[in-house]
């Protein structure tokens, strides 16, 4: 394995970039016990696009994937994530421009998820700070299903000054914090709009908070008082979604 290989694991990873780019796959490592329909189909796709497949024995799966749960199947691929520059991000926006910042979210699989939600409802890109962000890690990707390849990741220095720019070109930033006083169904989201949302428990720091256009807070009606940043991710922006397909 060479240092820079991305490792792909599990079937969403591996067929992902299979359909993307299958030339970028350098070998693949399949579990020969495992013989049912949807790991026949993969190995047959792989041939057909003429990608190396090796038999390995769990061991050896999860030695490649450092533990990560792989369905007995494992890539190595070239590197292709679907960066972006900030300067490209502010020249592509649009009227119906969608966003979303992540401020502080360092569990690469929380990443992985809130891309997956992204790429599902139709985001533009995601934004992070490089100082205080997870990297796209095998878990990330995992957790990604595909859409890290698919999502632009927009890395900025400093994302309170970035949310400043956006807000300049037009867009409208909110926060979500559980102590907001207006709920996110009281925002017009059908223009260019931005969820920004912070790390289950700590939250948006405090400086990010005031550089946001508004709060928004997430009616909850249980006993728990916070979600998930995926999940809460999914909440923002399928409404975002509902408003603009009403």
């Amino acid at each position: 394995m060479a240092k820079n290989d991305t490792v792909l694991t599990g079937f969403h990873a591996v067929s992902a970039r299979l359909k993307k780019d299958p030339s970028t796959i350098e070998a693949v490592y399949a579990d020969p016990n495992r013989r049912d329909a949807r790991m026949k189909q993969i190995l047959e796709q792989l041939a057909k696009a003429g990608v190396r497949v090796m038999k390995a024995d769990h061991q050896r799966l999860e030695g490649l994937s450092g533990g990560i749960p792989h369905q007995g199947l494992v890539a190595l691929a070239k590197p292709i994530e679907s960066a972006m520059s900030f300067d490209d991000l502010m020249d592509a926006i649009n009227p119906k421009t969608l966003l979303l910042i992540l401020d502080g979210v360092t569990d690469p699989r929380n990443l992985g998820a809130c891309l997956r939600v992204a790429d599902a409802t139709g985001v533009q890109a995601v934004v992070v700070p490089k100082d205080r962000s997870a990297d796209l890690t095998p878990a990330a990707i995992k957790a990604s299903a595909g859409a890290s390849e698919s999502i632009p990741l927009v890395r900025v220095t400093n994302l309170a000054a970035s949310i400043v720019e956006l807000k300049d070109a037009g867009v409208e930033v909110v926060g979500t914090a559980g102590e907001a006083t207006k709920t996110i169904f009281e925002f017009n989201q059908t223009g260019p709009f931005a969820w920004v949302l912070g790390a289950e428990g700590d939250g948006l720091r405090q400086l990010t908070r005031k550089r946001c256009s508004d709060l928004a807070s997430i009616p909850m009606f249980g006993s728990v008082e916070s979600l998930n940043v995926s999940v809460a991710a999914g909440i923002c922006l399928y409404e975002t979604v509902r408003q603009r397909t009403a």
